[in-house]
């Protein structure tokens, strides 16, 4: 019976790589609820149970695909591959209303803008201080401050190694959990009180299931607003990150 469970397991890798996030997002959405309340993201417990099993995989094979090294959880590798994650960052756009998106006018594409290239400056600049020198990956990282999408995708497009794309994405990971627990406390300060306000927020910050939970946190009803811009953060991030912000970064470290 477990021989034959196996051999259907191994046949149908990419089935059962579902099965395995379906089970970690049920994990986490328990852990968000029960143990940080909600203020900390059921998304960013996933990651960094992904993160965890990731490394888990590449101690216990010794290769360069984490988890996916397992033969057991190949199909993982598939899941997690270039196509079916263009295609989630493509179908996220969709759910993004244009009307709606305008009612932001200017200073939320200023604050779209700025939140696009300051995170990536702080994380460059992170970067640096832990003693990396190359342009390739002092992008990575620095696009990985931006979300933790646009790092991984970015250092797919301009060559960085697997090891700093899983940087790129701890950075993204810890940002996202710095906007989450941060949110409510300074909401007062920010004044998180109107739509625009959110949406501003949501463009400053990024990181949408950061701006989500946090939101969520303060005031339910504004959360589709500050998602509503924060989700632009993903599509502008992979269109600068391995263009316009890698050539400035290689213009400047050689």
């Amino acid at each position: 019976m477990l021989e034959l469970l196996e051999k259907t397991v191994k046949h149908n890798g990419l089935v059962l790589a579902f099965a395995l996030v379906g089970v970690v997002m049920i994990v986490s959405m328990q852990l968000s609820k029960r143990l940080t309340f909600g203020r900390v993201h059921g998304s960013a417990i996933a990651i960094l149970i992904g993160l965890i099993l990731a490394y888990w995989g590449g101690i216990q094979t010794g290769g360069q695909k984490g988890l996916a090294d397992v033969s057991l959880f190949a199909g993982v590798g598939l899941m997690g591959g270039a196509m079916l994650r263009d295609f989630a960052i493509t179908a996220t756009a969709f759910e993004v209303q244009v009307v709606e998106a305008r009612k932001a006018g200017m200073v939320g594409v200023a604050a779209l803008l700025l939140g696009t290239v300051l995170p990536f400056i702080v994380g460059a600049c992170v970067a640096w201080s832990f003693g990396y020198r190359d342009a390739v990956s002092i992008t990575t990282i620095g696009a990985g401050a931006v979300t933790y999408i646009v790092g991984p995708v970015t250092g797919a497009a301009i060559g960085a190694p697997s090891d700093i794309m899983a940087l790129s994405i701890a950075t993204g990971l810890v940002k996202s959990i710095m906007v989450m627990v941060g949110t409510p406390a300074a909401a007062r300060f920010l004044r998180l009180r109107t739509p625009r306000s959110a949406m501003v927020f949501g463009g400053l910050a990024g990181t949408v299931s950061g701006v989500s939970a946090g939101l969520a946190a303060t005031d339910r009803a504004l959360v589709p607003y500050g998602a509503l811009v924060a989700t632009f953060h993903t599509g502008l991030g992979c269109l600068l990150g391995p263009s316009l912000l890698f050539f400035a970064t290689r213009s400047l470290v050689g």
